[in-house]
Parts: structure tokens; C-alpha cells; sequence
């Protein structure tokens, strides 16, 4: 075998050097297809006189309603993590409610035989937990948001009312399906719209949304500083059916209200119980004859529809002040985060 020469290259060397040549080559391709463009003129400086905007915007709820597409983008990503991997997907919002109803209607209406003192109780008792559901919904989901988007809040240049008010348009998207059920059931029943009805469905609706909304948008910025309140609100709601007469009438509260003055004053100021007794009023009552009603006693407070109209406007309030206390904490967001 012949012995190889000190300066016969080696096979990395002549790899090394084909390797560059195909490079050279192909950078010679590329330099004839690009077309090359003279410029002619003066060059100029670029000087970029605007004002700076701030990390988060100043807009506030309303900032967060004129970006619908944003808006939507959030309740799908939302919806998407709910049910993702899930066989039921929507179906949980017909299963969850179903369950609780039954064991409701099972332990108060059967074993404590609570369906003999109130006419429709089936009925009764689902309109109550309908909307009890829809605002403790909105308001667990609005007391997680932030904390739960952490990684969006910290990136992303967006109103991050945006958060709770999404979690406020899931659970209307869950309780949609619980509402057409209810409609139907009354409407088997002869359940009858009228103005007064229509009225009454306004109020209440009015008065659930804002105040859920209020407590969902105060509760998901004090979260993000200590978190134990989403541990709180979640305690609260699991004792929030009894705190409405949804599994009781209410004339069991009224005929105590001479003796426990204030006791009554601070049942019926609670602005899910006023919320409930009107939806009561929309989908129940119209269904009770006029004998089962005599039979009743007094179903609903005297002062019902002043109560709302007050309420509903101490909850206005409620919830411009929250999001005062939510701007003007937001900043302190990312480092809490």
C-alpha cells in the first residue's frame, strides 16, 4: 500500500472544501434571481413623535364591550379549556344542574315534604336555582379569571376587564340551556307572559347580571394579591341555596319578619334573593291558580318592586366602584403574578 503524503488533503478537508464551493455557488444563484434597486435621494431619518402608551389600557368596561372580537376570542379559549377532552362537552350544563335538582327535589320536597306547602315545586325550586347558578358562576369564574390567564395579563396589551367579563358570558352560555328547560316546563304548566311578567323578568335580570358582574370584577383583582378568596366565594356558594327561598316559600320568612326585624331586613337586602323571588315571580306564580295563591300567604315582599329598583341601583354603584378599585390596582398585576 502506498503511504499518503504530508500534503495530500484529508476527507474532511475535501468535504470541508466541496461544501464551500456548492455554498459559493448557490449564493451566486441567489445573488443573479434578486433584482437590485439603486437609491437615489437624500437619506433620511426616521424620528418617531408619538406619545407612549401605557402597558395596559385606561378604557375600563367599556373599552372591553367596543372589542367584541377580543371579547369573543377569550370566551372560546375558555370554553375550549372547560371542555377539552371531555366526551359530554355542553352536556354539563343539562347533567350538573339535573343532579343537584334531583337530590334537591329528592331531600326537601319528598323527605321534608316541602311539595305539599308549595304548589309546583318542582317548578319553584328550579327557577331559584337556575339563577343561583348563573351567579355563582359568574362569580367563581370572575374571582379565578386573572389569576387563571396569568400568562395572558402578563404578555398581552388588552383591558383585562376582559377576563371576568368573560367569565360572566360563559356561565350565561351555560345557563342558556337551563333557561329554554324552564321555559318549557312552564309553558306545559300554562304559563302565560304578560307585562307585568316582562317587567319583572327585566328587573331581575338586571339586578343578577350587574351584581354578579360587580362582585366578579372586585373579587378577581383582590384574588391576585391573596388568593384565599377564591377559597371564600367558593364556601359562600355552597351555603347560597338557603340563603334564597328557592327550597322554601317565603312566606316561612315573612311570618317571622315582626319578631326578627332585622334578621328579615338583611334576608331580603341580599340582592340574589330579590333576584330569585322576581324570576319567581316570571316563571312560577303565573302558573299557581288563584285558590293555591289564597293558600300561599304572602309569596313574595310587599315592597318587592321598589326593593329591586333600589337594589339595582345600589349595585350600579357596586359595580362602578369595583372597577375604580380594579384600574386602579391593575398595574400591580404582572409583579403580583
Amino acid at each position: 500500500m502506498t503511504e499518503r503524503t504530508e500534503t495530500s488533503p484529508t476527507r474532511e478537508e475535501v468535504r470541508a472544501a466541496r461544501r464551500a464551493r456548492r455554498a459559493r455557488k448557490q449564493a451566486r444563484r441567489e445573488a443573479r434571481a434578486m433584482p437590485v434597486v439603486e437609491m437615489k435621494g437624500e437619506r433620511q431619518t426616521r424620528v418617531v413623535d408619538a406619545e407612549l402608551l401605557p402597558p395596559s389600557p385606561k378604557g375600563g368596561m367599556r373599552e372591553v364591550f367596543q372589542q367584541w372580537y377580543l371579547l369573543k376570542l377569550i370566551v372560546r379559549r375558555q370554553l375550549a379549556q372547560q371542555y377539552s377532552a371531555s366526551l359530554l362537552g355542553l352536556m354539563w350544563s343539562y347533567v350538573q344542574p339535573a343532579l343537584r335538582f334531583v337530590v334537591y327535589y329528592f331531600a326537601i320536597g319528598l323527605v321534608l315534604q316541602m311539595h305539599k306547602d308549595v304548589p309546583n315545586f318542582a317548578l319553584h325550586l328550579f327557577a331559584g336555582m337556575v339563577f343561583v347558578h348563573y351567579f355563582g358562576e359568574t362569580w367563581n369564574g370572575g374571582t379565578r379569571s386573572i389569576w387563571a390567564n396569568r400568562a395572558l395579563v402578563q404578555k398581552m396589551r388588552m383591558p383585562r376587564e376582559v377576563f371576568p367579563v368573560a367569565a360572566m358570558v360563559t356561565a350565561a352560555y351555560h345557563t342558556l340551556p337551563q333557561m329554554l328547560v324552564l321555559v318549557v316546563a312552564c309553558a306545559v304548566l300554562g304559563w302565560t307572559p304578560s307585562w307585568a311578567v316582562l317587567g319583572a323578568l327585566a328587573l331581575g335580570i338586571s339586578l343578577i347580571v350587574t351584581f354578579a358582574m360587580a362582585m366578579g370584577l372586585f373579587f378577581s383583582a383582590i384574588n391576585v394579591f391573596a388568593r384565599d378568596f377564591q377559597n371564600i366565594v367558593a364556601t359562600v356558594m355552597q351555603f347560597m341555596h338557603f340563603l334564597v327561598p328557592m327550597i322554601y316559600p317565603f312566606e316561612r320568612i315573612y311570618s317571622a319578619h315582626d319578631s326578627h326585624r332585622w334578621l328579615y331586613e338583611i334576608y331580603v337586602a341580599n340582592p340574589v334573593a330579590q333576584g330569585v323571588m322576581l324570576m319567581q315571580r316570571v316563571f312560577w306564580y303565573p302558573t299557581v291558580d288563584e285558590s293555591e295563591r289564597a293558600a300561599l300567604g304572602q309569596s313574595f315582599p310587599p315592597d318587592q318592586w321598589v326593593r329591586g329598583l333600589i337594589t339595582l341601583a345600589i349595585s350600579v354603584v357596586l359595580l362602578w366602584l369595583a372597577q375604580r378599585y380594579f384600574s386602579r390596582v391593575e398595574n400591580k398585576f404582572p409583579e403580583r403574578l
